[in-house]
């Protein structure tokens, strides 16, 4: 069984849902505190022992690139002002893992995107994580946890969370049997079906544990509305030849592509840092008494 080295993150889309912010500045940037969250996720994968990742971008997403690039003379300038615990943060980042760029020319699909990837990946097993699903996990990464359950079972594994019946239309829904506690074994999945047609409450969220064979469904994909090709499609074809899994993951995740989300994501990660927690709580109570 070859190890999973590699990892593939779609930065390709517009951010429309926070203009004006995202006019300029892509929305991966936007900080999680003061951490931009393309970061949080690509240090979730390095703590999992990834060792490239395959940053799917399109135009004007160049920042993104250059976020996890020596940046030789700002850490020069930190450097000479005694300031040589900044200059190391910085120079940690563009330690995490190798990153690659590739172009996505037009916006054709999830499905299309990590296509994008093949010529990088090749033969290997590789993890698809989206950005604006957040998952606080630890000390066991949610990325880890999808390798320790592929390791077991040598088989591609989604993640899973139970949702409300009210989320149900908003997600990927799978019917499958139960293995363990955490483990179902995929049996369909459903893209954004209504309530009364989900076959289950249990939705697949921002990670993927994939085989290289998916490569090939893609490209048997027939493009759906708007000339999509759909992750979603490939991997019922996965499901059915050669089987996949869903893990119910341990941890906490934020939708950072939604306002709410987002902000709420920034609060808990806030009181959590030992700086600003204790202040900010004391903040955030006083605000709640007036």
């Amino acid at each position: 069984m070859k190890p999973v080295k590699k990892a593939v993150i779609p930065v390709a889309g517009l951010g429309t849902r926070f203009l004006p912010a995202t006019k300029a500045v892509p929305k991966e940037l936007l900080p999680i505190v003061d951490v931009p969250a393309i970061q949080v996720v690509i240090e979730e994968v390095a703590a999992a022992g990834i060792e490239e990742v395959i940053l799917i971008t399109g135009r004007g997403k160049d920042a993104i690139v250059d976020h996890f690039d020596i940046s030789y003379e700002l850490e020069d300038t930190l450097e000479r002002r005694g300031k040589a615990d900044q200059a190391q943060r910085l120079r940690a980042i563009s330690s995490l893992v190798r990153t690659v760029a590739i172009r996505q020319k037009a916006p054709l699909g999830l499905g299309h995107a990590v296509l994008c990837a093949r010529p990088v990946i090749g033969d290997d097993p590789f993890v698809v994580l989206l950005p604006d699903d957040i998952i606080d996990a630890q000390p066991t990464t949610a990325t880890e946890q999808l390798i320790r359950q592929y390791q077991r079972y040598n088989a591609g594994v989604v993640a899973l969370m139970e949702v409300p019946d009210s989320d149900v239309s908003m997600y990927g829904i799978i019917s499958g049997d139960r293995m363990d506690a955490r483990t179902h074994r995929v049996n369909t999945l459903v893209e954004k079906p209504p309530l009364d047609l989900a076959p289950s409450r249990f939705a697949v969220i921002g990670r993927y544990l994939l085989p290289a064979r998916i490569f090939d469904y893609l490209e048997q994909t027939t493009p759906g509305h708007g000339g999509e090709i759909q992750l979603t499609d490939a991997l019922q074809k996965l499901a059915a030849n050669e089987g996949l899994l869903g893990w119910e993951f341990e941890g906490r995740r934020h939708d950072i592509g939604d306002k709410l989300g987002f902000l709420k994501a920034n609060v808990e990660y806030a009181l959590k840092r030992p700086d600003l927690g204790p202040d900010f709580r004391a903040y955030l109570e006083q605000v709640l008494r007036s």
